[in-house]
């Protein structure tokens, strides 16, 4: 049972610049996430796609800036728990709550912050009879260790960025290439970046990768191993491809989730909140970012981050009933400076 003074749901943008927050006004942090990863949507839809409207910085991409943020947020040293989807939040008898994952963490938490964006994000799966029950083993939705299929005979299903990806990786030469390649696509098309898709035609071209058109319509079992599947090509006939591992890029899917069972007040799958602190309909549960609706809201990282401060100063009745906030700020206050770990710089005393 881990306590703490806040739980953050989602380490998007948002979240992680919740943690940074929540740290100046000395209320530790811990944050849950669905994905492996940290970054969101910045990491999983657009992690080398340039953003132009973050403060500061004219140009990024969502891989810099979650590095960044991480780098921001490093002097609180706020546990990530990744992997990790909540399933089940409720209000303890002295005011806390009781917040769990469906992979057994236990928190107890005097405020819970819920940075969810548009939801959980779930893979979309092949749905082929029988084929579920080999998820995790060869059956695959993400890449986690890519020396796991070296020597190993891979079909990739996809036509998005990650499939091609993936495809090229594992077929290049090296330790981890696969001992070969398939990549299965429903037509000749792709919705990749070109340098993928070149970089993938050159590979069939030297004959390390090989492409297939079609659709998987069904698998073929031995020994309870998945040992083939089944494709219809465009031209009307199946034939069976032969495989070890089988990896399946359909992009991701955002949901809800078990938020929507919390009993907090939702308006079209989005929670409802004040704009004065960012609480929900349950006092002491806080909702930043796109996961949140009010009148004028924008759906844009820099809102969320004008957001998550708000809520933070909302959150500090919670934590430190008996403390006044002040306003305190990172260039002048020694304070500050303290807890992000930095010399107090001189400062003209006229201003």
């Amino acid at each position: 049972m881990i306590e703490t003074d806040a739980l953050i749901v989602g380490a998007g943008p948002v979240g992680l610049f919740q943690v940074f927050e929540l740290g100046l006004l000395e209320i530790g942090a811990h944050v849950v996430d669905s994905l492996p990863q940290p970054g969101g949507q910045c990491i999983e839809l657009y992690p080398d796609k340039p953003i132009y409207d973050i403060p500061g910085l004219p140009a990024t991409s969502g891989r810099e800036l979650v590095d960044r943020l991480l780098q921001q947020i490093a002097p609180f040293q706020a546990p990530l728990h990744l992997d990790q989807e909540v399933s089940l939040l409720q209000r303890r008898p002295d005011g806390r709550f009781d917040v769990a994952t469906r992979r057994g963490l236990q928190f107890i938490a005097k405020t819970v912050f819920i940075a969810g964006g548009v939801g959980a994000f779930q893979p979309k799966p092949l749905r082929v009879e029988g084929l579920a029950a080999f998820e995790g083993t060869q059956l695959h939705y993400r890449v986690d260790d890519p020396a796991r299929f070296a020597g190993r005979h891979v079909v990739v299903v996809g036509g998005g960025d990650s499939a091609l990806q993936w495809a090229n990786h594992l077929a290049e030469t090296g330790p981890q290439a696969a001992a070969s390649v398939t990549l299965l696509h429903r037509r000749d098309a792709f919705q990749a970046e070109p340098a993928a898709i070149d970089r993938m035609r050159a590979l069939c071209e030297a004959q390390r990768l090989q492409f297939a058109a079609g659709q998987v319509s069904g698998i073929e079992v031995t020994d309870g191993r998945l040992t083939a599947i089944k494709v219809l090509g465009g031209d009307g006939v199946t034939r069976v491809m032969p495989l070890d591992e089988l990896l399946v890029f359909f992009g991701l899917s955002p949901r809800l989730g078990p938020i929507a069972d919390w009993g907090l007040a939702l308006e079209r799958k989005q929670l409802v909140v004040d704009t004065e602190k960012f609480e929900t309909s349950e006092p002491g549960i806080f909702a930043v970012g796109d996961v949140v609706t009010y009148p004028g809201k924008k759906k844009l990282i820099l809102c969320g981050f004008h957001e998550a401060t708000l809520a933070a100063f909302g959150a500090v009745r919670h934590v430190f009933p008996d403390k006044a906030v002040h306003l305190q700020y990172t260039t002048t206050s020694p304070r500050l400076h303290q807890l992000l770990g930095v010399e107090t710089p001189g400062h003209d005393d006229e201003h």
